[in-house]
């Protein structure tokens, strides 16, 4: 578990909302302009992909790459996603990502809806770690949302900390930075990454490579 409290409170939620996890899609236009650019990637090779939520990304992984090791906090997700693609296809390793370094460099690195739920003041540690774990003439790939209710604003829009509650009402806090496309871009062109980040509605994706 992180020593962060409110990196904790997140995972715990997680771990709490696995089994109704499908319950708390969004709806938003938007959607399917970020699945087909996800379907066009060329992802190949040895794949990571940094949290897996209950498999929906892994699953299409599995079918384009020739290896997938996936990294995840919670052991319920990981049970959940090893029922969808099977133990054998997919190297499952739970750990909490801001504690884990990869042991392997992977020709492509994907993460669905992970990158807002990374706190400022680890955005440039994060994306090192990206860097550290792919290859020299690899990609990444990432896919995520800006959505954020009113609700949800428990210290007001201007904080990255968001409210989220359970079928059953219980509350967590977590973290939910929202991105513009171009911000995005300057903030990683400034850690020297090649980087192209399009969006639709309030969901938004990206490619990158560290610059050699």
């Amino acid at each position: 578990m992180s020593a962060d409290p409110l990196l904790a409170e997140q995972i715990a939620y997680y771990r709490a909302i696995a089994n109704e996890y499908q319950d708390h899609y969004i709806e938003a236009p938007g959607a399917q302009r970020q699945i087909d650019a996800f379907n066009k990637f060329d992802i190949r090779g040895d794949v990571l992909e940094l949290t897996c939520g209950q498999g929906q990304w892994t699953e299409q992984l599995v079918g384009r790459a020739s290896s997938v090791t996936v990294v995840e906090a919670s052991p319920e997700m990981i049970t959940l996603a090893k029922g969808r693609v099977g133990e054998a296809s997919v190297r499952f390793i739970q750990a909490d990502l801001f504690s884990w370094q990869s042991d392997q460099r992977y020709d492509t690195v994907f993460f669905g809806y992970w990158l807002s739920h990374v706190p400022e003041e680890r955005f440039q540690t994060f994306w090192q770690l990206v860097a550290d774990a792919v290859r020299p003439d690899g990609w990444v790939f990432f896919v995520d949302d800006n959505y954020r209710t009113e609700a949800e604003l428990i210290e007001g829009p201007g904080s990255s900390v968001v409210e989220r509650r359970l079928n059953d009402g219980t509350k967590f806090r977590a973290i939910k930075v929202p991105y513009d496309a171009s911000g995005l871009e300057r903030r990683l062109q400034e850690l020297l990454w090649d980087v192209t980040v399009e969006e639709s509605g309030p969901f938004y994706w990206g490619t990158a490579r560290p610059q050699n």
